[in-house]
């Protein structure tokens, strides 16, 4: 009896995490309403929030930054070069480096995911981010042949498919380009996740920072990269790059009381959970003038 008692008493804990993770899988507080928003959040920085029906239930984010607009700035997640980087979530990078915008950058490795509590990379473990990094004009992780950067140098923000200018002081490589001289680019996969993209206006002088929710049964259900590109399009993309997606997919800005999450992402099946990430692309504004 008490060997059976004591086996019983060891298996508690592990009944009471996984209870508490049912919890939050189907009771899902804080979630933004499946409702359309928009708001200008800082001086050049709007943000909007679109909800669709059609393929199928989608909540997507959109920051749209004006780069005309005096003192945008912008930084990649730094560290010191020729050393891999200690994972952040979103709202942590933009704490520790006073951003009013973020969202999660490149992908990276070594990642798992086997369970809520049995995942890796946690915060402060070190990860190699995959493609070019360049922050505060040092590079600390080497090109991908076949993968296209958002490059930023001075006032001038591109997307390239080869190199960035010299003089790039911030830079992030996603692995495919989406939209490419206003036009989408073909893509045989069609698995549906959440997604992170940035995209440029015809003109250049927009910045467009794109999440789109997923894997949320009657929230949002995701998207392909074929349907990314088209709502890019949509959207006034002329060029754009698919960042790391799936349980990444983190948007955040600046609040009152900290950083406040924009979107639903989803980590280890947990809603509103954020993960650990790489890098990701943060941007400076200034606060909005008043009447």
């Amino acid at each position: 009896m008490k060997r059976k008692l004591n086996k019983y008493l060891w298996q508690a804990p592990l009944l009471f995490l996984s209870l508490a993770v049912i919890g939050f899988q189907f009771y899902p507080l804080k979630r933004p309403p499946r409702s359309y928003h928009h708001v200008e959040l800082f001086e050049g920085i709007e943000y909007t929030r679109r909800i669709r029906a059609v393929p199928r239930r989608l909540v997507i984010h959109t920051i749209t930054i004006d780069l005309t607009t005096p003192g945008i700035e912008f930084l990649v997640t730094p560290t010191e070069p020729g050393i891999e980087i200690a994972a952040r979530t979103t709202s942590a990078f933009l704490h520790e480096f006073g951003a009013q915008v973020a969202i999660n950058g490149s992908f990276f490795e070594p990642f798992s995911a086997r369970a809520p509590w049995d995942y890796y990379p946690h915060a402060g473990d070190r990860v190699r981010v995959n493609g070019l990094a360049i922050s505060n004009s040092t590079a600390y992780s080497e090109p991908h042949e076949a993968w296209p950067m958002l490059c930023i140098a001075g006032g001038q923000v591109t997307i390239d498919r080869t190199l960035c200018p010299p003089e790039t002081s911030q830079a992030l490589a996603g692995n495919r380009m989406l939209v490419e001289n206003g036009a989408a680019v073909e893509h045989a996969d069609r698995s549906r996740h959440p997604r992170t993209a940035v995209a440029l206006g015809g003109e250049g002088t927009k910045l467009m920072l794109v999440v789109i929710d997923g894997r949320q049964r009657r929230y949002s259900e995701g998207v392909t990269l074929a349907e990314l590109a088209d709502i890019i399009l949509e959207l006034g993309g002329h060029m754009a790059i698919n960042l790391d997606g799936g349980g990444s997919s983190t948007m955040v800005a600046a609040g009152p009381r900290g950083p406040e999450l924009l979107n639903a992402p989803i980590h280890t099946g947990i809603h509103m959970r954020q993960r650990p990430v790489g890098n990701h692309l943060g941007v400076y504004a200034q606060p909005l003038v008043g009447p």
